[in-house]
């Protein structure tokens, strides 16, 4: 499979750690490069943001942009694209591969995405076949949640952080804490946080970012 183009940035060399970051709709890869720019972390990152294929989302009228699936409705939980959203998982997991050919263990590697690119991430990294080292899933929510299998995790839950915007007009934030309360209900633990803010990310945000990736990636080095 071709991998989908994308951004790499190395905050050092020859990083044995790896996340791939997933933007939102109608974004591209370079949404959150600053953010990775703006933390420091404890050791040497590969950060891979890449693009989502362009394809016309019903909700926009049909307009093409980049999106990981379509949006068929207001309610994202309804007439979900899972086509779609299976063809972007296998995506990311080509990704994933070539992290691992490049010598990172999947321990060191993390999946963070935001909106339709958070879905993305919770999606791939909770049905990858080996445990990933966590989750960053910001402004999202867990696509496909009816049929999604009921495995039972709490023997090694993986690492998730979640964050919502309490006035977030675009994924609300009920359906945000739904899907973290359906996660603790599968066995994992998703660390939970919420800002005074819409669908966006604030520094505030960032910050325990970056404390909940050091807090990982510190001990990951030791």
């Amino acid at each position: 499979m071709n991998l989908l183009p994308h951004i790499t940035l190395e905050t050092g060399e020859s990083p044995q750690h790896s996340i791939i970051w997933m933007h939102g709709l109608g974004a591209d890869g370079e949404d959150f490069v600053p953010v990775a720019e703006e933390m420091s972390l404890p050791v040497a990152v590969r950060y891979i943001f890449p693009h989502a294929p362009m394809m016309p989302v019903t909700i926009n009228g049909g307009f093409v942009m980049r999106a990981w699936y379509d949006i068929a409705a207001q309610h994202l939980a309804a007439r979900q694209d899972e086509a779609g959203i299976r063809a972007s998982q296998l995506a990311i997991e080509a990704l994933i591969a070539r992290e691992k050919q490049r010598g990172v263990g999947p321990e060191n590697i993390y999946l963070a995405g935001f909106s339709q690119g958070g879905a993305i991430a919770l999606y791939t990294g909770l049905l990858h076949a080996t445990r990933l080292g966590g989750i960053l899933a910001l402004s999202t929510y867990l696509p496909l949640a009816d049929t999604f299998p009921r495995e039972d995790a709490t023997a090694q839950p993986m690492p998730i952080f979640m964050a919502h915007g309490l006035s977030d007009p675009v994924v609300p934030y009920a359906l945000g804490e739904a899907s973290a309360k359906q996660l603790s209900a599968m066995g994992y633990r998703p660390e939970w946080h919420e800002y005074a803010m819409p669908h966006s990310v604030c520094m505030e945000e960032v910050r325990d970012i970056e404390v909940w990736l050091t807090r990982r990636l510190g001990s990951a080095s030791q």
